[in-house]
């Protein structure tokens, strides 16, 4: 079984016991193993346990981390003088950087020599089960189906998990709900089968993907493809029309970009009904179902204008553009049709839309627009001049209204999907998985939003390692309620090292193994700075390189306060996931310091910023408030027709706990994203 299905199974606390199933002689040594050095019981499928899973677990779990410039960390740098720590941290920039000497890792002038204790600290039970190859494929298809049902972009691990099945196990495509789905496969296959799921219109974003993964270009404006790609493309339109998928109203949306791609590609009709689409969009009107929107939205008509998006895009576009169709209402009539045509059955939609307008403030701010591309994220801050245009306003009162219409909507929805469900309490600090197209993966991560409680006596160990590049750096930064921000980064940390938050140095020749690490302690942390309310780390590549060209891991521990152990302790992690994404930039988790909850954001951010702080982040404390408005539990609950206090009655259980559950019930973890993605869906 390929290296992706067993970490993607590992993640999901599985291990696969490949070939012959004769019980294993060492299996009692080998569950001895998994939990001496990483605290892995097996609550199930014993005796199938093989040697090889130690390995498994330790590549998951980080077993070999190298040493961080620091190696007596956190007690040794604690005891160096502000003035030592400056002057290690110079020679050592002047060894790397001005000496150009990146041959090996480097490390502290002063150090003195250090013996660890042994570890002493309690740490979580990870509950692992075993299962067999044939269990595993079996496992793998309802993942990937699940996937499949989704609207919503793929992550890039999921995806690659998609690909890989499909073409491993001939999988029978029924359906690719998400157009960024179907167009990623059908440009990696080349299989025509996934023109069954596409329409004419969405060549555009064809083109776009294939001269993005193909000629590293973001411009679509400047296409140079190869011939044997304007063949390819000349080919999907043909066959699109032929087969009765010529959606010409939808093409006039992107007229601009077909008149380009038609000219490129020097298309040539072969049917009438290519004919009538190369008229269209080489003619001056524009008969869109938004230019006859933006028609009725110039003259004022708010019942004509909801009227054309519903007829022609759906209840759903009425919503997407709700914040510009209500700042233009100028009577109670129009505002009462407008709520009247919220009647969409889009679960995504309306959760996304319910979080946005419950989080709604009406702000002389600049206001900051997220949105995705190339699953990253892109962020766009108003400046001076679209601060002043302002038109698509509405008052906080108004996007109050519009979240309790769309929580109305969503429950009418979801009502009465599933049976008898059983809900841990627990759940409730979970998210729910809508946009994770841009999350890195691996053990432990959760969606974002997600808050785990940190228990008291402990601090949070962030860390990150890797190979293959020079420098990547480590950051925290605390953000008070008004968005402003303190760094605690390599350039700022000679001057802010405490028994409040360490910082392991700034490693810059780690090209064949460097790590490095933050220790937070949250209690004395808020006593040193009282005015911090929030917490982000932050990965970055110093040397400029993207994460998808080197080895990346980040993630955290909880450890005690008083420290035991290596620095690196595989019992402790909490998680542990590759950082890949084609950036130089990635948010990897938060802080809340009044709650003391750690909570995911694992979001990989477009760009090249090569050094944190220089990048707006006030926005992402969004994140930290999804929970208080839907959340897992508050989703099944939706759902089920009956809520059940006893798990042993439920037909459905939805936990983050090891249950025993009748044959047949349905469990449903907090990692289990996919069966979430299908459930909205």
């Amino acid at each position: 079984m390929k290296n992706i299905y067993r970490n993607y199974l590992f993640d999901k606390h599985l291990f696969v016991s490949e070939g012959d199933q004769k019980e294993n002689e060492n299996a009692f040594e080998v569950a001895f193993a998994l939990a001496n050095l990483f605290n892995i019981k097996i609550v199930k499928g014993e005796k199938l346990l093989k040697n090889y899973m130690i390995k498994l677990a330790s590549k998951c779990l980080g077993e070999d981390v190298p040493d961080p410039f620091y190696k007596g960390f956190p007690d040794s740098v604690r005891e160096l003088s502000a003035d030592q720590l400056l002057f290690d941290q110079l020679v050592h920039y002047t060894v790397t950087y001005g000496f150009g000497n990146f041959s090996e890792a480097g490390h502290s002038l002063f150090e003195e020599k250090f013996e660890r204790a042994a570890f002493k600290e309690n740490a979580d039970i990870k509950t692992f089960s075993v299962i067999t190859e044939e269990e595993a494929v079996l496992v793998l298809s309802d993942v990937v189906n699940d996937l499949l049902a989704g609207t919503r972009p793929l992550s890039d691990t999921q995806y690659e998990l998609v690909k890989s099945y499909i073409m491993d196990y001939n999988f029978v495509i029924e359906d690719v709900a998400s157009k960024n789905t179907c167009i990623r496969l059908f440009l990696d296959t080349r299989n025509m089968i996934f023109t069954d799921f596409m329409s004419l219109s969405d060549v555009i974003r064809l083109v776009d993907e294939l001269n993005y993964q193909a000629y590293e270009n973001k411009d679509i404006k400047k296409l140079n493809l190869k011939n044997q790609d304007r063949k390819f493309i000349t080919l999907v339109i043909d066959n699109l029309i032929a087969s009765g998928r010529c959606d010409i109203r939808n093409c006039y949306e992107k007229k601009k970009y077909w008149n380009g791609l038609l000219h490129h590609i020097h298309y040539k009709a072969k049917s009438i009904e290519a004919e009538k689409f190369l008229s269209a969009m080489r003619g001056e009107e524009n008969l869109s179902v938004y230019s006859e929107f933006e028609k009725a939205m110039a003259a004022k008509n708010i019942k004509a204008a909801v009227d054309a998006l519903k007829s022609g895009k759906g209840s759903a576009a009425v919503l997407r553009n709700m914040n510009y169709i209500i700042s233009r209402c100028e009577s109670i009539s129009d505002m009462e049709y407008i709520l009247s045509s919220m009647d969409t059955k889009n679960v995504i939609v309306l959760i996304q839309l319910l979080i946005q307008y419950s989080q709604y403030k009406n702000s002389a701010a600049a206001r900051n627009f997220k949105f995705t591309k190339y699953n990253m994220m892109k962020v766009h801050t108003e400046t001076e001049e679209e601060m002043r245009k302002r038109k698509s306003i509405i008052s906080e009162g108004q996007a109050k209204m519009l979240a309790s219409k769309i929580g109305e909507n969503l429950k009418t929805v979801l009502k009465g999907r599933l049976g008898k469900v059983y809900i841990d309490p627990d759940m409730r600090n979970y998210a729910l998985p809508i946009q994770e197209n841009t999350a890195q993966s691996g053990y432990g991560v959760l969606t974002k939003g997600s808050r785990l409680h940190i228990p008291e006596a402990k601090k949070l160990r962030g860390f990150t390692y890797w190979e293959k590049v020079n420098d990547i750096d480590l950051s925290v930064f605390g953000i008070d309620e008004n968005g402003n921000r303190k760094e605690f980064s390599w350039r700022t940390m000679v001057k802010n090292q405490s028994a409040a938050i360490t910082y392991s140095g700034d490693e810059t020749s780690g090209f064949n193994g460097g790590s490095e690490y933050f220790d937070i302690d949250l209690n004395a942390f808020r006593k040193m700075y009282p005015d911090m309310r929030y917490l982000i780390f932050c990965d970055n590549v110093y040397s400029g390189l993207p994460f998808d060209k080197c080895f990346c891991k980040a993630g955290y521990m909880i450890r005690d306060v008083e420290d035991s152990g290596e620095i690196y302790e595989p019992k402790t992690v909490k998680s542990s996931f590759v950082v890949d994404c084609n950036s130089t930039f990635a948010y990897l988790f938060g802080v809340d310091l009044v709650s003391n909850d750690f909570i995911w954001l694992n979001i990989a951010r477009d760009g090249s910023t090569q050094v944190a702080g220089t990048t707006g982040m006030d926005f992402l404390t969004d994140y930290f408030h999804v929970t208080d408005i839907i959340n897992v539990h508050s989703f099944f609950e939706m759902m089920a027709t009956e809520i059940v206090d006893d798990p042993s009655k439920a037909e459905i259980v939805v936990t983050d706990k090891n249950i025993e559950c009748a044959e047949g019930v349905e469990v449903i973890r907090e990692y289990d994203t996919e069966r979430m993605i299908a459930l909205m869906n």
